[in-house]
């Protein structure tokens, strides 16, 4: 396997080459794609077994739901920190590290008889998930080579995808069978799998160079393009957990679905998005400005066109399907950008993205919240994330006119810092 990096050493991602034969992703990838499959059901199968939990401990819904802002928090603060905390470590031993944080973490939930030590563990397991995230995106590009880094960068994220359609009903099931507390133990004994998975199929890397400073990383981190597109993974991210995060009082209550049918809709909108991350992360290995421009675009008149016919129960039902296929297919491509533009500091330019996701994730659906108790009612979070997405064509528009502007071949950002 060649290990030449996906990295371009001054600038963004190299330019695909357009004579390099298609050919399979390497199984590595999809075994980092099992480990986000498995972060991602973790930060959101608390919203499918609350009733389970909060009846177990005595608590209320409301302290129940507090399992899952800690985690948010855990992965805003443990991307970008665990990643300056392992940079004189290997990427193999960060990734490994940080499963058998995961592990450990799941364990110490199962068996936690106290909403403070469940707090606990799940804010140090959410930071051992910011640095797996982080490490995982860079680790999949560069096993992939640089015609395809994009794509496997895409397969990746969509192992986080497929957690809202398999993961979180699974987690949800095993609940009732065998209770809130089998649903970690499940996630704890995947997780010891992938640990071995991740031991045997990623290749052995070396750690940083003694000379390398982390100032000498950091100044990587002044890439005004880079914090162009932290500021789309903020908006996009935002807007569409906005609208998201709401939409099941949307659909029973405005659009008159059955609450029993609700479930089987959302996971029509975790299908499209899964299928949205693959597409896009194929699309945007030659055209990564053109993806990151039309997807906050169809995103925000998809969304505006829920606000109207929210009514309508086909057409929302519709609507949220197609929400799902563009809302966040061009995460992938973002994640790939930051670690292009953030030269040097790959891996912490991969950690900020995974924080300014989940900082747009916390902020709109906060937003969302609040709106919802004025005038507008649960019209609110459909518009806000209409306004937050189309937020997003501002700093993806500069850098694809940047990129025009450079000369460069389309789909190749410049160069200059």
């Amino acid at each position: 396997m060649s290990d030449t990096s996906t990295l371009a050493p001054a600038g963004g991602p190299r330019i695909p080459d357009a004579t390099t034969p298609d050919r399979r992703l390497p199984l590595v990838v999809h075994v980092l794609a099992l480990g986000t499959f498995l972060m991602l059901t973790t930060e959101f199968v608390v919203a499918g077994i609350l009733p389970e939990i909060a009846g177990d401990l005595g608590i209320s819904w409301g302290q129940a739901g507090s399992l899952i802002t800690v985690f948010a928090v855990g992965m805003i603060i443990g991307a970008p920190v665990m990643t300056l905390a392992t940079m004189r470590i290997s990427q193999k031993l960060t990734l490994l590290l940080a499963l058998v944080v995961f592990v450990t973490g799941h364990v110490f939930v199962a068996l936690g008889s106290s909403l403070s030590a469940l707090l606990v563990a799940r804010f140090v397991t959410a930071l051992a998930t910011g640095a797996f995230w982080a490490v995982a995106a860079v680790v999949a590009s560069r096993a992939a080579g640089p015609a395809l880094g994009s794509r496997a960068v895409g397969i990746v994220a969509a192992g986080g995808s497929l957690a809202t359609v398999l993961g979180v009903p699974l987690g949800a099931y095993v609940a009732q069978q065998v209770g809130w507390r089998g649903t970690f133990w499940a996630l704890a004994a995947a997780a010891a799998l992938a640990v071995v998975l991740v031991e045997r199929l990623v290749p052995r890397d070396e750690p940083h160079a003694p000379s390398a400073t982390m100032l000498s990383e950091l100044v990587d981190l002044r890439s005004g393009r880079l914090w162009l597109v932290l500021a789309a993974c903020v908006t996009t991210t935002g807007g569409v957990l906005a609208a998201y995060s709401f939409v099941a009082p949307v659909l029973v209550e405005r659009a008159g679905l059955s609450a029993s049918l609700v479930p089987l809709v959302l996971t029509g909108f975790g299908v499209g998005s899964f299928v949205g991350t693959i597409v896009g992360g194929r699309l945007g290995d030659a055209h990564p400005h053109l993806v990151t421009v039309v997807t906050p675009a169809v995103t925000t008149l998809v969304l505006l066109a829920m606000a109207l016919l929210t009514g309508s129960t086909g057409a929302t039902i519709a609507l949220l399907v197609v929400l799902g296929l563009f809302g966040l297919s061009a995460n992938s491509v973002l994640i790939h950008l930051a670690v292009g533009f953030a030269g040097r500091a790959a891996t912490l330019g991969s950690a900020l993205s995974v924080a300014a996701f989940n900082v747009g994730t916390a902020i709109g659906t906060a937003v969302a919240g609040a709106v919802i108790a004025t005038p507008l009612g649960l019209t609110g979070p459909t518009l806000v994330g209409a306004a937050f997405v189309a937020l997003t064509l501002i700093p993806v528009g500069v850098l694809a006119l940047l990129a025009r502007r450079s000369g460069r071949a389309a789909g190749s950002p410049a160069g200059s810092r």
